[in-house]
């Protein structure tokens, strides 16, 4: 039987790409067990402001040199999620699905302000908004799955930990990835494509595909799920 797994460390209120790569596989596995990287996506994300982009980022505790891995850090300010709500609320107000994504979006950051993990955090966030957006691939965390040295080598044993066939890789890994031992593990490699989204109505003028994927939900609501399906 075939079986397709992607391993991606996880994001804050990622970009639409992120879901796509989600529904795209048969198991997904938050990989953050693995060094936590400043000044990235695990921490951060940009929504549209009438401003221009706006970065959102959720303050975390650094310590010593940032030597940390992703499940270890922790937020710094209590009261970040209710700032990050008030941005978004003032920003989406106008937004065509705005009324019909307001509810389920706020109480996500209800919930994440009881969080003090950022992989925790993220990790709520992404299972809620698969569900607003109809996806339903089962998600695991790197840590439950087992350990191994090596990068590779740690990618294919969690492949392997889920009886995967293929492994569904992001593009930047290709100058990484070292095939051969895939293959001699039975495993397929395979790249994800982020190119061909179709544009949906958006607010604040020139059209941006790298936002969070909040944007879209609160631009086309229950439809959002149609404009993951990349085109030609």
């Amino acid at each position: 039987m075939q079986k397709k797994v992607a391993v991606v460390q996880s994001n804050y209120i990622p970009w639409k790409g992120y879901f796509d790569l989600i529904r795209s596989v048969d198991a997904f596995v938050l990989y953050d067990d693995v060094q936590y990287t400043r000044r990235d996506w695990r921490n951060r994300n940009k929504i549209k402001t009438a401003q221009g982009e706006h970065w959102l980022s959720v303050p975390v505790k650094n310590r010593g040199r940032y030597e940390q891995l992703i499940n270890e850090v922790q937020v710094s300010e209590p009261d970040w999620a209710a700032k990050h709500w008030k941005t978004i609320e003032m920003n989406y107000r106008r937004a065509a699905c705005f009324a019909q994504m307001e509810a389920p979006v706020r109480a996500l950051y209800e919930q994440a302000a009881s969080l003090e993990n950022l992989s925790c955090i993220n990790a709520m966030f992404i299972r809620g908004l698969c569900a607003l957006l109809d996806i339903h691939t089962p998600l695991y965390r790197s840590e439950d799955l087992g350990h191994s040295e090596g990068k590779n080598e740690r990618l294919i044993q969690l492949c392997q930990a889920l009886d995967a066939t293929e492994y569904l890789s992001g593009p930047a890994a290709s100058c990484y990835l070292d095939e051969t031992a895939f293959a001699n593990a039975g495993l397929e490699v395979s790249y994800m494509n982020y190119a061909g989204y179709p544009e949906y109505p958006q607010l604040f003028g020139e059209f941006e595909h790298a936002v969070s994927v909040v944007d879209l939900l609160f631009n086309t609501g229950s439809d959002a799920s149609t404009f993951l399906e990349r085109r030609p």
